[in-house]
């Protein structure tokens, strides 16, 4: 058996495990079936990431996403939203990690109506945890940095749905800077984003996030066992296996 085979079947009974300990905590049946869609869509990525391994990333298709709202780049975290809104979370993404493409397929448009609808501000951290995981290496925090240049320009909703809507198989070849670029043309940044993400502008600062993150034990965890995707809301971790996790947060 190869090592992407074992890789994937030890990912799906980690993620069965997850769903199990759901199951024990709540006898809510909305959590449980959540939580079970959420590890079929992953187990999904994760063959999938098996069997596009070794292909290259084509062009980015764009996938539009709501941006009638404040988008503004503070160092290395981009905060959508309006400040009146009445919750604020963290969302610690990685453009690689296979579990964070599901995570946005599973809630992206979701979060992304809340935060139009004034209810919800979203701090989203964009790392390159999984930077040794592509061939050449190096594409997560490529990735990270254009997506930091794209909200330079005011289009990260849009960046950032489009990065994970086409995402490249983790341990395969990530996009290259001139697909990022030409994504960024597509959805209309301005004319420096070319140069930001030449010049790697911004890749200090998903350094820096990564190094923040990482040695929060609230969110990993005193021996690291929790990474991407992870979501936070007042400084405290949240188990998004559980369907209702975002109506929780905003009290409804």
């Amino acid at each position: 058996m190869g090592g992407a085979q074992r890789n994937a079947r030890n990912k799906k009974k980690q993620a069965a495990s997850a769903v199990a300990a759901a199951r024990g905590t709540s006898s809510d049946r909305t959590k449980v079936i959540i939580g079970v869609v959420f590890v079929v869509l992953l187990a999904v990525g994760v063959i999938g990431g098996v069997l596009l391994t070794n292909q290259a990333a084509g062009a980015i298709p764009v996938v539009a996403a709501k941006s009638d709202y404040p988008v503004q780049r503070q160092e290395g975290t981009v905060i959508a939203g309006k400040d009146s809104a009445k919750a604020t979370i963290d969302v610690y993404a990685d453009f690689l990690c296979p579990a964070c493409g599901q995570f946005e397929k599973l809630y992206g448009e979701q979060i992304n109506e809340k935060i139009s609808a004034g209810e919800l501000k979203v701090r989203y951290h964009v790392l390159p945890f999984l930077n040794s995981m592509s061939q050449p290496e190096g594409y997560s925090a490529d990735a990270a940095n254009a997506a930091l240049c794209s909200a330079d320009s005011g289009k990260f909703p849009t960046y950032f749905a489009s990065l994970f809507g086409k995402q490249p198989a983790e341990g395969g070849k990530g996009y290259d800077d001139n697909r990022l670029i030409e994504l960024g043309n597509a959805v209309g940044t301005n004319p420096d984003f070319e140069q930001c993400v030449r010049t790697k502008r911004h890749l200090a600062l998903g350094e820096a996030e990564l190094k923040a993150f990482t040695g929060n034990q609230a969110l990993v965890g005193s021996r690291g066992t929790h990474g991407t995707p992870t979501v936070a809301h007042n400084g405290k971790r949240i188990e998004i296996t559980e369907g209702t996790w975002l109506n929780q947060v905003l009290g409804s």
